[in-house]
């Protein structure tokens, strides 16, 4: 019984860090993000656009992590949001790919 509680607490806590980091990620998306992926500027590929966001997806995150940290094409490394910690541009790419998938 013991084991089965851990396990439920466990995955609840899970869920719930889950759902923090799509929110964390929503709102980096809207305040460094979403100018240019809301509208395909400079060719970003728009936030729920699954034939752009296909093949950028099958790279796996890590290369997506990597691309927006140091900037990829047109676009600046972390977007041009220096002041965002690695932890909330991948935040941002974790709930892009979300909605692009």
């Amino acid at each position: 019984m013991k084991k089965l509680t851990a396990t439920v607490l466990f995955s609840s806590l899970a869920m719930a860090a889950s759902a923090t980091a799509i929110a964390d990620g929503a709102a980096t998306y809207t305040k460094a993000c979403q100018a240019c992926h809301a509208t395909g500027a400079a060719n970003a590929p728009k936030l729920g656009d699954k034939a752009a966001w296909g093949p950028r997806i099958a790279q796996g995150n890590d290369v997506l992590y990597t691309s927006v940290i140091k900037g990829k094409g047109a676009m600046p490394p972390k977007g041009g949001q220096m002041q965002l910690s690695d932890d909330e541009i991948k935040a941002a790419v974790d709930y892009m790919v979300v909605q692009s998938k």
